[in-house]
């Protein structure tokens, strides 16, 4: 006979059963609608009536891009380089004589002019040398004037017959001697003169002072002919007129050669500057020097303008553009510059044919006229050149066209 606690085990476990069974049968169902809803996705989008759809769709539009012809310009052509300024005179100040320095006359970085006083030398050495060059003068003289008053007597005496030949044959001799006596005495006096003036050292031209090397006090070796170490007091570089020195490159040299002989007066010639970010070639100069060799390992021929700089501005280490005209103004093509892609060592330009295809062209590119590229050669001038939209312009692609406009104000760039 079962117990009531007996009973009661049993009737909670047929409950549990009960709910365990209706879980069961509730995941059975779920499972069963998400296999349903597979089948019928899988059935929508694999039927022949879902492919007919896909393949009726509208196909996807061409990229965009703006299209122009090159614009024909009459202008001149130019090259263009990075130049530097070098002075034209550099000259190391050293004393031709020695002794101690007395004086500094300029501030480091000054303009000084031709003639201007530099450095000074203790100049009493020199002082007391020339003294005794000018008294050694003075006995000279004396014996030259005794040895002509002598050579009168004896020429006297000989026509009279109270002297002889030879006794004034001698006294010729010695006026000779004092002549030469006093001629070296002059001698050392000049010597002795350029000394002392040396103490004085001024400057060679107009141009800038670098910083003084020595100063006061300090005991100067010098000489007149540097066989002997002399001591470096400062240096000294000249700024009116100065050198702009370039480098061509090859290709740049060629463009150069080809119109150089249509150039009057050879490679003489105007050349335009600009200083740093300025957009306006306000200086001029010479091109007067051309090197008569290419450097092999920088592939660039060395060349050189001359510039005024009579308010003294200019500087040599100073960098500047140069602008080289070589030719009078002719029909040239011109692109916008963003059109031209650099192609590693070259330059291209896409272009678009009559079917719309995307065709790149290599070019040869010359300066910048007011934001367009001079092109020199490589394109036609019925080429429509992309000028917008490079980004969808691949090569070989097909692209939508559009017309643009290429503008050209004569700018000065």
């Amino acid at each position: 006979m079962l117990t009531e606690t007996e009973l009661a085990s049993d009737e909670r476990a047929e409950n549990q059963e009960r709910r365990i069974g209706g879980r069961t049968s509730a995941k059975l169902w779920v499972a069963a609608g998400l296999v349903g809803i597979v089948l019928v996705v899988a059935w929508l989008k694999y039927s022949p009536g879902a492919g007919g759809n896909s393949a009726g769709a509208p196909p996807a539009a061409l990229p965009q891009v703006m299209v122009s012809k090159p614009l024909v310009q009459d202008i001149d052509t130019r090259l263009g380089f990075l130049g530097q300024f070098a002075a034209v005179s550099q000259v190391e100040l050293r004393a031709q004589v020695g002794g101690t320095l007395t004086g500094i006359f300029f501030k480091d970085g000054d303009i000084v002019r031709k003639g201007n006083l530099l450095f000074t030398i203790d100049a009493r050495p020199y002082e007391i040398t020339l003294a005794e060059a000018s008294a050694q003068l003075e006995v000279a003289a004396a014996r030259l004037e005794l040895a002509e008053r002598q050579l009168d007597r004896a020429k006297d005496l000989e026509q009279s017959n109270a002297g002889s030949v030879e006794n004034v044959d001698q006294r010729i001799s010695d006026q000779r001697s004092a002549r030469a006596a006093v001629e070296e005495a002059k001698a050392r006096i000049r010597d002795a003169q350029f000394d002392l003036d040396h103490c004085r050292i001024t400057a060679p031209f107009t141009g800038r002072m670098g910083t003084h090397l020595v100063s006061v006090g300090n005991l100067i070796a010098g000489s007149r002919t540097a066989t002997s170490p002399t001591t470096l007091l400062a240096t000294v570089v000249s700024l009116d007129p100065i050198y702009l020195d370039f480098d061509m490159s090859e290709s740049d040299f060629l463009v150069y050669s080809k119109y150089s002989a249509h150039l009057k007066g050879g490679h003489v010639q105007k050349v335009e500057v600009a200083l740093g970010d300025d957009n306006l070639y306000a200086r001029s100069g010479v091109f007067d020097f051309l090197d008569n060799v290419l450097d092999r390992s920088s592939g660039t021929i060395h060349a050189r303008a001359t510039v005024a700089n009579s308010n003294l501005v200019l500087t040599p280490g100073l960098f500047a553009r140069v602008r080289l005209v070589v030719a009078p103004p002719s029909p040239t093509l011109l692109v916008p510059d963003t059109a031209v892609l650099p192609d590693q060592s070259q330059h291209m330009v896409m272009t678009v044919s009559a079917d719309g295809t995307v065709a790149p062209k290599r070019v040869e590119v010359g300066e910048i006229r007011d934001g367009l590229r001079v092109i020199r050669s490589g394109l036609a001038p019925s080429d429509r050149v992309i000028v917008e939209g490079l980004l969808h312009a691949a090569p070989g692609t097909k692209v939508a066209t559009a017309d643009g406009t290429i503008r050209y104000s004569g700018g000065q760039d």
